[in-house]
């Protein structure tokens, strides 16, 4: 990941109602989101600052109603924002004409929707190559790229296939294909896989990990499933009432919650799961002997903690060394979830 970010999003409102823009710029600071609805107004966004690097996954979570979608519809302006900026890739999209934004969403953009959207009437290889024909492509290339895809989420063998002959799965990967035949480099997924069955789910979530892997997108990914945010996300942002309450990595939001809903929310989570060493490892004392990886987890690093008698245990990432986990750090957090 690069430090420029792909997606810079800055005290970004989207406010429903008559005349929103009038409204916000009355607006006074202390105003809660109640009681902008109390005044005939939802804050579908509220304030929000934040930025997505290149090849990152950002998960966006919260409850029904927390604004998460409504936020990355703004992101690829399929809303208006009320006030602030939305720049991706350093163009502000609201300055965007009509023409420069279709372009660059059929250019830059894939997007999948928890509704798969597939025509019934084509087969998979002609949904996948459906926004290669809205886009003007030659036949054959078309036909070429979205075999190509086809392939790289599994479905080989299938191109004939309509989408009435397809378990919900499978349905699920021809709406990530279509989304990735135009090579976005950016891609936004609202709840793909929340209407999947838990197993296939969880199959759909190894194969999102794999094409991220070779593919290396940026993703903005939205659930409301904290498990399956943790198994994805490089950063997670918690909303509430439109606003987001904390943006970081999976391990310093369960380590340190910015709120009292962040920690309301997390509470439950097995937090030997998800911290990993490199979250816990100190540059004041680095350690000796056999090292550990920055990415394992307290839970991977059990039976070390259990039997290792190092007060401090060397860490290190990418083969160099970070800092020095203290054992007891480990074990305190490993002991919490028995």
């Amino acid at each position: 990941m690069t430090d420029a970010p792909v997606i810079s999003c800055k005290n970004v409102w989207k406010v429903f109602g008559a005349d929103p823009k009038r409204y916000l710029a009355q607006l006074p600071e202390s105003h809660s989101f109640d009681d902008i609805r109390a005044d005939g107004y939802i804050a579908g966004v509220k304030d929000v600052s934040i930025d997505v690097a290149r090849g990152e996954m950002l998960v966006i979570m919260g409850l029904s109603g927390s604004g998460k979608s409504t936020l990355v519809r703004c992101f690829s302006r399929l809303h208006d924002i009320t006030g602030g900026v939305i720049e991706v890739e350093g163009q502000d999209i609201m300055k965007l004409s009509e023409k420069e934004l279709i372009d660059l969403r059929r250019n830059k953009m894939g997007m999948v929707f928890q509704s798969f959207g597939l025509l019934p009437h084509r087969t998979v290889l002609e949904n996948v190559a459906f926004p290669l024909e809205m886009r003007g492509q030659d036949k054959h290339e078309r036909r070429k790229r979205a075999l190509e895809v086809v392939k790289l989420v599994g479905l080989e063998g299938r191109e004939e296939y309509f989408p009435r002959e397809l378990s919900g799965g499978q349905q699920q990967r021809v709406g990530i294909a279509r989304s990735l035949a135009i090579e976005p480099d950016i891609w936004f997924l609202d709840e793909p896989f929340s209407a999947l069955d838990p197993l296939i789910r969880r199959g759909m979530q190894d194969e999102f990990l794999r094409l991220q892997a070779m593919l290396g997108k940026t993703i903005v990914f939205i659930t409301h499933d904290f498990d399956e945010a943790l198994r994805l996300a490089d950063r997670i942002a918690i909303m509430k009432d439109g606003a987001v309450e904390q943006c970081d990595t999976p391990d310093q939001i369960v380590l340190h919650p910015a709120t009292e809903y962040v920690r309301k929310f997390t509470e439950d989570i097995d937090r030997a799961r998800v911290v990993q060493a490199g979250a816990l490892a100190q540059t004041d004392a680095m350690g000796d002997g056999e090292p550990v990886d920055a990415t394992a987890s307290v839970k991977d690093l059990a039976k070390l903690l259990v039997q290792d008698t190092r007060a401090i245990i060397p860490v290190q990432r990418d083969g160099v060394a970070i800092g020095g986990l203290r054992r007891q750090d480990g074990l305190d957090i490993l002991l919490e979830a028995t």
